[in-house]
């Protein structure tokens, strides 16, 4: 978790530096964080799967090696093009890690300290979160390559780490089939989404390759869907979705990623873009975020093993969105300690929410179906993660002279006035006022569910002992 949360935060900062180094385009730019997001968001489901089948030790350590050597040729990469390839790469790799850690976390502790482990695991990736941006600007000042080559000697740890003291504890899941057809659908009904999205802000929404992407999406996803409901192995199994509890979580997890992960995207743009901050200060600046996280999480793990995670996970979502409309009052020369109080409360709103709905989900899921009970929940956060970059791309981008954009994108504003700005800052608050509705709709969502700590063992089990539809 550690090293996947640095890695995010990391990459994110050193934007400007890439676009500077490898000349790239706006949408190539943009593409090096969405190729990674799809990849782990593609195929997160289908490794919880094989890790299911063959056990998550085995493929624990292999995703460590993957990412180490993804991270590895992606600093050596000569244009945009290179490096969104190696980014694939890691994002495969990274999809192993997200769907065997929940999973880990879930088989090693018993269900009463089940809040308090994903609590602690939550505050790691908030430390994380403080690290990365931090790292990053350091990191950049030496070249942009050493904000990938870094991961590499921590991978290596990690695997021979994972090799010395894990055990391999669930068993193995007996239906052994998998579902490559259902993962095409999925890769080329996403792909096209996202693409037409991103690509529409930037180009305009008439141009052919943008519908043909949102037409590619708006066909294929739903025929992954009754793909799903059809073969008798899929690979999103749908009848986990059976139980209110695991139903409700997921989607307010799906809301959470849609309302939540374009935020430091934003705020990278604002601090380096907007107000001509340098790689490490707008990293340092960045940190309240997580620090809101690395607070709530742990104490609102503990709460929720004692009085259930509905109520926490919705006033988690309220915090945020209260947060998120304060933004919109920021402009080119507010003071710090609005943007830092404000990143705070979204942080707290999020470690409220997070610990308690993973550990609910994962909570009520039986052990042999965890690896796909925990890559249904990341598959479903990471593409809402990945729309919400799309989307608020497409807001930020609207009606602004593509030479502004550049300037804006590449940190370098130096010429550019409070005039030049005001489109920028007036697309950036439309883009939060979207963030936090979409917030209040998860609120409602998490309140849709049954009481964590009340729910009678019998519902709990419907959907994860179900075979497959």
């Amino acid at each position: 978790m550690l090293l996947v949360t640095i890695n995010s935060g990391t990459l994110i900062i050193a934007l400007p530096d890439l676009e500077r180094g490898l000349h790239t385009t706006l949408l190539q730019l943009v593409w090096v964080i969405l190729a990674y997001m799809i990849a782990s968001t593609v195929f997160v489901v289908t490794a919880g799967r094989l890790s299911d089948l063959f056990g998550r030790k085995k493929a624990y350590i292999a995703s460590f090696l993957l990412f180490s050597a993804a991270s590895l040729g992606a600093g050596f990469s000569t244009n945009g093009t290179e490096l969104i390839l190696w980014r694939i790469l890691q994002g495969i790799g990274g999809a192993f890690i997200f769907a065997n850690a929940p999973a880990m976390v879930t088989d090693a502790f018993p269900r009463e300290q089940l809040g308090l482990a994903m609590g602690t695991n939550t505050m790691v990736a908030a430390v994380g979160l403080v690290l990365g941006p931090v790292l990053g600007g350091a990191l950049v000042a030496i070249s942009w390559q050493w904000a990938f080559w870094f991961n590499v000697p921590l991978g290596l740890i990690a695997a021979f780490w994972a090799w010395a003291v894990l055990h391999e504890l669930a068993k193995r899941d007996p239906e052994r089939r998998l579902d490559l057809p259902g993962t095409l659908l999925f890769v080329a009904g996403l792909t096209g989404l996202v693409y037409g999205i991103s690509k529409g802000g930037i180009d305009g929404w008439s141009s052919q390759w943008v519908i043909g992407g949102l037409v590619t999406g708006l066909v294929l996803l739903p025929a992954f869907v009754l793909r799903e409901l059809r073969t008798p192995a899929p690979m999103l199994d749908l009848s986990i979705f059976r139980n209110r509890l695991f139903a409700a979580a997921t989607a307010a997890a799906f809301i959470n990623g849609l309302s939540r992960f374009a935020l430091l995207f934003i705020f990278v743009f604002y601090f380096q873009g907007a107000q001509g901050d340098d790689p490490i200060t707008a990293g340092i600046k960045l940190a309240p975020l997580a620090i809101g996280m690395l607070i709530a999480s742990p104490i609102s793990g503990v709460w929720a093993d004692r009085h259930g995670s509905r109520t926490l996970a919705a006033l988690g979502m309220l915090v945020s969105a209260a947060g998120l409309a304060l933004m919109t009052t920021l402009q080119p020369g507010s003071a710090y300690w609005q943007s830092s109080l404000w990143l705070f409360i979204v942080g707290v709103g999020s470690g409220m929410f997070n610990s308690p709905n993973t550990a609910a989900m994962m909570g009520t899921v039986a052990p042999n179906r965890r690896g796909v009970a925990a890559g249904a929940r990341t598959m479903l956060q990471n593409t809402g993660a990945v729309i919400s970059i799309a989307f608020v791309l497409a807001i930020i981008t609207a009606s602004i002279p593509k030479t502004v954009l550049f300037q804006i994108f590449s940190g370098v504003t130096s010429g550019l006035s409070n005039a030049d700005l005001a489109p920028f800052i007036h697309n950036m608050h439309t883009a939060l006022w979207a963030l936090a509705a979409t917030s209040l709709v998860g609120a409602g969502v998490s309140l849709l569910r049954p009481s964590h700590a009340g729910e009678s063992a019998g519902e709990e089990r419907v959907s994860a002992e179900a075979t497959p539809a």
